[in-house]
């Protein structure tokens, strides 16, 4: 298909921002080391701490209170260890537990062995089962340690967003630590550390239109964190060891900051979705819109076409100018059956396709997505007739 190509993949990898592009640029000349305590060094480190408070301005949190890291991975795997620290003490967390509909990075258990590592199961919607939470928190033994809960505020393949406070109170009433992987939530919805509701958050910079590379750990305060991951030279007040990558958290902070502006426009990018969700199930009328009964980042949708497997579409799609994903981008490109669905009760269901957009996506993009997915479904007709 002619024309520029519309690229719908926003959760895998939202496109670099110019004021992201920007920054990255401008702190590329900027040599020095951000622990240097000459004038060179200051500059470097100025650079790090405003990005630091852009970061933290974006989810209500203090800057001092935000550690940068290569990533969300990076990030996920240091708070999710049985050994945290208390000033000098020890705290120890006994236990994790995770819903079976997370990213692979939190599903996994980070550095907790698997005997330590309870799934909870998710409805048909895709949402946390409050009940089977709260029986397992009442169920924790204390005297081991204390017992870590991990799950996504908003699903990356489907977009459902997790009933966070709900999800928060049983967390508190247990006496335990809440992380809340806000990779995908941040910039979509409002998130703010302020209000208590989370002890800590998972943040990534390419999700937001930063440059890939940058990502943070932002507490609600700074009593208590988990062991470094990575030691070296006390970088990030120690709790993340070696020089900083200074034109990533550099583009992470401006992204931050558009991000943080962005929100208010949300609502547009709510009608492209919705204008496409009502082209699907016009031209597939049996097609499954997951996630749908409940609330939803306004920027994701995942459907099903019956009969037509994700890999067949994806590259269909491709073909026709439209990239989209067939569930998450996290998997070495591995198309097949999806974790989440599989969570949710679809075991068998080999057709969902991912599409996610954002404030720069436009209307013909939709447009282009139209056309390519009545193009499919023209093809699927012809093969079904010839048979």
């Amino acid at each position: 298909m002619a024309g520029p190509r519309a690229y719908l993949d926003y959760n895998a990898s939202a496109p670099l921002l110019p004021a992201a592009r920007a920054a990255v640029v401008a702190a590329l000349e900027v040599g020095a080391n951000p622990s240097s305590v000459h004038s060179e060094g200051r500059a470097a480190r100025k650079i790090i701490e405003d990005a630091r408070r852009d970061v933290a301005a974006l989810v209500g949190a203090r800057p001092e209170h935000v550690v940068f890291t290569s990533g969300a991975t990076e990030a996920a795997t240091t708070l999710l260890s049985p050994d945290w620290r208390m000033g000098r003490g020890a705290v120890r967390m006994s236990r994790l537990y995770v819903t079976e509909a997370d990213h692979p990075c939190v599903l996994n258990g980070g550095r907790f062995p698997a005997e330590r590592l309870t799934r909870l199961g998710v409805d048909g919607d895709g949402i946390v089962d409050l009940v089977g939470l709260e029986a397992a928190l009442a169920a924790h033994d204390k005297s081991e340690g204390l017992p870590l809960v991990a799950i996504h505020a908003a699903n990356n393949e489907t977009g459902v967003i997790q009933p966070i406070r709900a999800i928060a109170e049983l967390v508190k009433v247990a006496g335990g630590v809440l992380v809340l992987d806000a990779v995908q939530a941040a910039g979509r919805i409002p998130l703010d550390m302020s209000e208590g509701y989370a002890d800590y958050l998972i943040l990534s910079s390419h999700k937001i239109g930063g440059p890939k590379g940058a990502g943070a750990i932002v507490a609600q305060a700074d009593l208590m964190m988990p062991a470094p991951l990575v030691t070296g030279g006390g970088q990030e007040k120690g709790h993340r060891g070696g020089t900083e990558n200074l034109p990533a958290i550099s583009g992470f902070g401006a992204a931050a900051r558009t991000a943080l502006d962005g929100l208010a426009g949300i609502g547009e990018v709510r009608a492209l979705r919705d204008r496409l969700e009502e082209t699907v199930l016009r031209l597939v009328s049996d097609a499954e819109i997951f996630g749908k009964a409940v609330e939803r980042l306004a920027n994701t949708t995942f459907f099903a076409i019956p009969g037509v497997k994700a890999e067949t579409a994806q590259i269909a799609f491709d073909l026709a100018g439209v990239a989209l994903s067939a569930g998450s981008a996290c998997s070495s490109g591995k198309v097949g059956p999806s974790h989440v669905l599989k969570a949710m009760g679809f075991a068998d269901n080999l057709g969902a396709l991912r599409v996610s957009i954002g404030r720069q996506t436009s209307e013909a993009d939709v447009e282009k997505f139209e056309t390519a997915l009545a193009a499919l479904l023209s093809r699927r007709t012809d093969r079904t007739k010839a048979a």
